[in-house]
């Protein structure tokens, strides 16, 4: 079961994302320097996205949970 946590999920993703740029992009001499920046900061852009919207379902999901907590006490 993936961990809900998404500081853990979005920190292996970066990892992943970072080792698969320092071995491949050096290798790669048919796209140009531009080409490879664009590529890593989009990426980039993206986990950083990822990393806001699954804090937000999380912090969704706690909020629903407490809403239940509080709803059954009454």
């Amino acid at each position: 079961m993936i961990s809900r946590k998404p500081n853990l999920i979005i920190a292996l993703l970066f990892i992943y994302t970072t080792g698969m740029y320092i071995y491949f992009f050096p290798r790669n001499n048919e796209m140009s320097s531009v080409e490879k920046w664009s590529i890593v900061g989009v990426s980039y852009a993206l986990l950083a996205a990822l990393w806001f919207l699954l804090r937000r379902r999380e912090r969704l999901r706690r909020e629903r949970e407490d809403e239940m907590h509080k709803g059954g006490d009454a």
